[in-house]
C-alpha cells in the first residue's frame, strides 16, 4: 500500500526530524544542515536522536551540536531537553530536544 501526502513546512508549526545512531556521523551532517535552513524561516525545530545502546543519542546530540556551532552562519540556538530513555521491552534508546533561536 503507498500513500502520498504533501507536507510543507512553512505549514508546521514546529518541524520534527529524527535520527538513528547506526546512520552515522554523515546523516548528522545532512540534518544540521537541513535544520540550519528550516530555522532560517521556523523559529525551532524539534529532533529525536535513537539508537540501540544508552549513549547512543547523547553522543549524537553532543556531535549534532558541535557540527552545527562551526557554521559561519549558525544563529544562537538554544537546545531544550526532553523525554528520553528506553522504549519498553526493546533495545531502542532516545532523547528528544527542540532547538530554538
Amino acid at each position: 500500500m503507498r500513500i502520498d501526502y504533501r507536507l510543507e513546512i512553512s505549514n508546521v508549526d514546529v518541524p520534527r526530524f529524527s535520527v538513528e545512531a547506526v546512520e552515522g556521523i554523515g546523516k548528522l551532517f545532512t540534518l544540521a544542515t537541513l535544520v540550519l535552513n528550516v530555522i532560517e524561516n521556523q523559529s525551532k525545530v524539534e529532533i529525536v536522536f535513537h539508537g540501540h545502546n544508552p549513549d547512543d543519542p547523547e553522543s549524537k546530540l553532543s556531535a549534532f551540536r558541535e557540527i552545527v556551532s562551526t557554521a559561519h552562519s549558525a544563529p544562537e540556538l538554544t537546545y531544550s531537553l526532553g523525554e528520553g530513555g528506553q522504549i519498553t521491552n526493546s533495545s531502542s534508546h532516545f532523547r528528544w530536544v527542540l532547538i530554538s533561536r
